[in-house]
């Protein structure tokens, strides 16, 4: 299993996303969820001064409703980038579970960077487990190379790094992470973040994305068990 064929599994699953609201008015969700591997519907209900809401189904099954003016929120650019571990508040959190296992088909570094952080709070609060990460080239985790250290340093977390090339010793310090290069096996092509929580696995989740031109990517992001053991065994 190749984390490309992971990404290609979860396109074969399209999600339904409906806007309930009390008027014809209003945003258009359909290109700003354009992104992502969604059939946008909108439905009326009765103008009884009920707040808009978003309803995401799987086939038959009822995933979750969030209020409109939250996922508009979400989706605004620039998508929120917190800088500290714990600075992801509930909101944000229920709106990555819900559009969980969806495929994103067009997001930028600025974008993953954020969903980036969201898995990285998991690991903080969890405090154990493993954490595998995809830099694609050593350039790109060297401003990211304190957040790893720390984390490798502080808590229980087993922190392995992969890069397409050799990882310099000064970016590691003292930390305990294990690095991996990744040259004669397409890994400059992913960005990845995979965590496991060496528990009961109601923390695990991972974030695969396939670098399609030069500042854009396509791929998942998912806490479904099942996928994310996929993704490590495809990495390791």
């Amino acid at each position: 299993m190749s984390l490309s064929a992971i990404i290609d599994d979860v396109v074969a699953r399209q999600k339904q996303v409906i806007v309930y609201t009390g008027t014809d008015d209003g945003p258009d969700l359909t290109e700003k969820l354009a992104t992502r591997n969604l059939v946008v519907d909108r439905r009326r209900i009765p103008d009884i001064g009920a707040d808009s809401f978003v309803v995401v189904r799987d086939g038959e099954r009822f995933r979750g409703a969030i209020s409109l003016a939250d996922l508009l929120a979400f989706l605004a650019p620039p998508i929120r980038r917190p800088e500290d571990a714990g600075a992801i508040d509930d909101g944000y959190r229920a709106i990555y579970e819900l559009l969980d296992d969806t495929v994103f088909v067009s997001l930028d570094r600025r974008q993953l960077l954020a969903t980036s952080r969201e898995m990285e709070d998991r690991a903080w609060r969890t405090g154990r487990g493993r954490l595998h990460v995809g830099f694609q080239s050593p350039s790109l985790f060297e401003p990211q190379a304190h957040i790893y250290r720390e984390l490798a340093t502080v808590t229980d977390v087993d922190v392995h790094v992969y890069a397409d090339g050799k990882i310099s010793g000064e970016l590691l310090g003292d930390a305990p992470i294990t690095t991996h290069v990744g040259s004669s096996t397409g890994i400059g092509r992913y960005w990845f973040i995979l965590f496991e929580d060496g528990a009961d696995g109601s923390q695990n989740c991972a974030l695969i994305a396939e670098q399609t031109d030069e500042s854009t990517y396509r791929g998942v992001w998912t806490y479904n068990e099942s996928l994310v053991e996929r993704a490590f065994e495809a990495v390791d």
